[in-house]
């Protein structure tokens, strides 16, 4: 389903842009970004795999650019006012119906996610490459609602063997999977991370046809 050009204002009043795509499964996503400061936004490939991924399963979507990217209002805020703005995503779709909520970020959106409280609100957590290498993900444990976490063999920021190590900690019953010959690009593999992703989400788009 095609998306819409969006605003929404967070609780600070930083009014941000995002992208929005109506869904049929009463399901929604909010997808963050990678770095501000390295050129990370909304448009990113990896951010519009997620978002394929999940309105292809007839979510409700909305991917954003974090406060000072591209046309939203206010400056990088460290990850403070970042998590904020996730916030003022989840209550966008709240407003637009949505019961349920997936948070799925890659790379700083990630850690964003790790450290928001509203990540105890989400239905669901999906992680792609959480720069653990980079930013440190200690004081964001545990992630009760995480469900599914992915990276790159040669990832150098969300090295395997890491994550490996971080996975008990935040949450032992989480699915980690790890694709063979992708950095934390994903260039060339980007057909992998919708196909892993994809499969994840499928089930809860399926009908009970118990009834």
């Amino acid at each position: 389903m095609a998306e819409t050009p969006v605003h929404f204002t967070t609780r600070d009043q930083v009014i941000l842009e995002g992208l929005f795509s109506e869904g049929s499964s009463g399901r929604g996503a909010v997808i963050a970004h990678p770095h501000p400061l390295y050129g990370g936004d909304m448009r990113n490939i990896v951010v519009e795999t997620l978002q394929n991924a999940y309105a292809r399963n007839n979510h409700a979507t909305l991917r954003f650019n974090f406060r000072g990217v591209g046309k939203s209002c206010g400056t990088y805020d460290d990850g403070e006012g970042e998590q904020t703005d996730i916030a003022g995503a989840m209550e966008f779709l709240r407003q637009k119906g949505m019961t349920a909520i997936d948070l799925a970020g890659y790379s700083f959106g990630c850690w964003v996610i790790a450290q928001t409280p509203e990540k105890h609100d989400a239905a669901a957590i999906v992680l792609v490459s959480p720069p653990a290498a980079l930013l440190a993900f200690d004081p964001a444990a545990p992630l009760p609602n995480l469900k599914l976490v992915i990276t790159g063999e040669r990832d150098e920021f969300a090295p395997p063997n890491l994550l490996k190590n971080l996975m008990p900690q935040w949450n032992p019953d989480a699915e980690f999977q790890i694709i063979p010959g992708a950095d934390h690009f994903y260039f060339g593999y980007t057909e992998k991370l919708f196909e892993i992703i994809q499969k994840y989400i499928s089930p809860k788009s399926i009908p009970d046809q118990s009834s």
